[in-house]
């Protein structure tokens, strides 16, 4: 019932580590776009109310958008995010940590018609319960995981240097270390950045700020930039 971490790697070798969501918090997020979907039903209902019969055919395409496209819609044009989510800061990722595809939203939503069985959600939570990454059903056929994210985020920009290549063959935990740095290396001083880009000599064959200048280019060919 606890949220957890899991830890992916990337073709580079680079591990990400994915605060994975646990079900209070999707439950919470859940309620909030129900109470949103009936919002919006009850609106629909008075508008198209006045029309008679031609106002319920109205109202059945407004209530199939609203139950099996709303959720689609807005995970798939807001960065795997429905509002109860962005309140809840949690999104929708694939399992390997890149953003969802329009497809894995499809998915994912339209087999709530089976974690819903036989009632309650029970697959669902008993699928979230046994997978070590607190998966319902919908999200092991799509392939994707909901996780927290930071309240405010601040978007890491890498250091606009050209791709270089180590001159050591270098371990998934030094590769890590590479990238880590130079995403921090905006908050060092830069003293403290030479000093730690001197502790890579071996694998920049430069020291102080050449030495720095290498390791950006070769966190940046860690990520394949170009």
């Amino acid at each position: 019932m606890l949220d957890t971490v899991r830890e992916v790697h990337t073709p580079e070798g680079v591990a990400l580590r994915l605060p994975v969501a646990g079900p209070l918090p999707r439950a919470v997020a859940w309620g909030i776009d129900f109470g949103i979907r009936m919002s919006l039903l009850s609106a629909c209902s008075m508008l198209l109310g006045v029309l008679g019969s031609a106002g319920m055919g109205l109202y059945l395409i407004c209530l199939f958008a609203v139950v099996w496209l709303y959720p689609i819609l807005c995970e798939g044009l807001f960065d795997g995010q429905t509002p109860g989510k962005r309140v809840m800061h949690l999104r929708v990722l694939s399992i390997d940590g890149a953003p969802v595809g329009w497809l894995a939203a499809c998915v994912r939503n339209l087999m709530r018609t089976v974690d819903m069985l036989p009632f309650g959600y029970a697959c669902g939570i008993v699928s979230g319960l046994l997978d070590a990454s607190g998966r319902r059903l919908g999200d092991v056929v799509a392939g994707t995981v909901v996780v927290h994210v930071e309240a405010n985020r601040i978007e890491v920009v890498l250091p606009a240097e050209a791709p270089a290549v180590s001159l050591q063959p270098l371990q998934p935990a030094e590769q890590a270390a590479v990238v880590a740095f130079a995403e921090r290396a905006g908050l060092l001083t830069t003293e403290r950045r030479i000093e730690l880009a001197d502790l890579a000599e071996g694998i920049t064959g430069a020291r102080g700020t050449d030495g720095v200048q290498r390791l950006f280019g070769i966190a940046n060919g860690l990520l394949g930039k170009r």
